[in-house]
């Protein structure tokens, strides 16, 4: 039976790896959710184990933060916010430290990914009724989402498994981040304006190009029930004792509540693919640390001289594996040793920053790339590469100062 999950483990972190396998119509969530079947079907776990080993906490915090995002594009508050920066009388290289300001906020409380997949679209288009150049501000955007996101135990999904099986302070964790991500913002917009060289604006006309989606029409009302919701809640995290993942499901269940928005749109906003891939992995990684496996890697880590209790072997680790399986399999991996008194700060820093490395390395990347695409716009790996190895690399010099000073 070890010797049964153990191959299924690795078919799913090839999966993880490669974002499919071959000759098969599955994506990284597919994948994911066929080897926890198939633990169940072998008999490696009972489905009553399997239910057991998934972290319900993170499950609620992090569904209930996509209803509250979808509240939000509902409301036309993401269509809203690129046709008014880019309507800003500033020039570009302002406009883009806007731009990053305004998207690392956004993404510290709706999750990057999200945001990205509202924003983009809408700010290619913004950007050429300016006849600005959109790649330097889709560069920004997916850096800025990315780093934006490590403020805050809310800001993307590995975060919130970190803040939720550690039972971070969302206080004290946001003091720790606040710092380096900061710092790393500032970075990646001069890194931006610095390749860009001056030149931004398009060469060729904007109409020739330029395709509109139906945006959703702004609704104050609607978005102001988001934003207070929103805002509720991190003040409660903030201040009030108790179950985040209990104040945040009450929040979506007031948002669900509602005469003009039909619960189907919004639940039809949730993302149910990440939500199965976070429960499938859980099962996964459950099954094999009940084989014993894990413990025996991490002795036999420590015996050739990596021990990931140890601060600087633990980061290396992080910056390795989320850039092989991704960052959320990679936290889930390694939280079983994470226990020093920054683990916590490191795995959610390390782990969120290491996906601007790559396209590959971040769902938001992606999401920016494909949107790009769709209205002829052209960012490949190695443009990318270009902002994204840099922007890594500094950022993560800056967390490591950082860990080092505070430790």
């Amino acid at each position: 039976m070890t010797t049964t999950i153990l191959i299924i483990f690795f078919i799913v972190y090839l999966g993880m790896i490669l974002g499919g396998l071959p000759f098969l119509q599955l994506d990284r969530t597919g994948v994911a959710l066929l080897g926890a079947v198939a633990l169940i079907g072998v008999d490696a776990l009972s489905p009553e184990q399997a239910v057991q080993s998934i972290h319900l906490p993170t499950m609620i915090l992090l569904f209930s933060f996509m209803v509250i995002s979808a509240q939000m594009r509902l409301g036309g508050f993401y269509d809203w916010i690129p046709h008014k920066l880019a309507g800003l009388s500033l020039s570009p290289p302002r406009l883009l430290a806007v731009l990053i300001v305004v998207t690392a906020a956004l993404s510290a409380v709706f999750s990057n990914d999200i945001v990205c997949l509202a924003v983009a679209p809408v700010l290619i288009d913004a950007c050429r009724k300016r006849r600005l150049a959109p790649i330097p501000f889709l560069l920004a955007l997916a850096c800025a989402a990315n780093i934006g996101s490590a403020a805050t135990l809310i800001g993307n999904p590995q975060n919130m498994l970190v803040g939720q099986t550690l039972r971070l302070s969302f206080s004290g964790y946001f003091l720790g981040a606040i710092l380096p991500v900061a710092l790393g913002l500032l970075a990646s917009w001069g890194l931006i304006v610095w390749q860009t060289h001056g030149r931004w604006h398009e060469t060729q006309p904007a109409a020739a190009r330029t395709t509109t989606d139906e945006a959703t029409p702004f609704s104050a009302w609607q978005t102001g029930k988001g934003l207070l919701v929103a805002g509720a809640l991190l003040l409660a995290f903030l201040f009030v004792p108790g179950p985040r993942e209990h104040m945040a499901l009450i929040g979506a269940g007031l948002l669900l509540m509602s005469r003009k928005l039909h619960s189907r749109k919004m639940l039809g906003l949730v993302d149910w693919e990440l939500l199965v891939l976070f429960m499938s992995l859980f099962v996964v990684n459950h099954a094999l640390q009940s084989t014993g496996i894990t413990s025996r890697a991490i002795a036999h880590l420590a015996a050739i001289g990596v021990q990931l209790d140890l601060p600087a072997h633990l980061f290396a680790v992080t910056f390795l594996l989320s850039n092989i399986v991704s960052n959320v399999p990679a936290v889930m991996l390694l939280l079983p040793v994470a226990h020093h008194e920054t683990a916590g700060l490191l795995l959610a820093l390390v782990s969120t920053l290491s996906g601007n490395l790559l396209i590959v390395g971040s769902i938001a990347n992606i999401i920016v790339v494909d949107a790009a695409a769709r209205r002829g716009i052209d960012i490949d790996w190695k443009r990318h590469a270009r902002i994204g190895i840099p922007v890594t690399l500094i950022t993560l010099i800056i967390s490591g100062a950082y860990l080092i000073w505070v430790n």
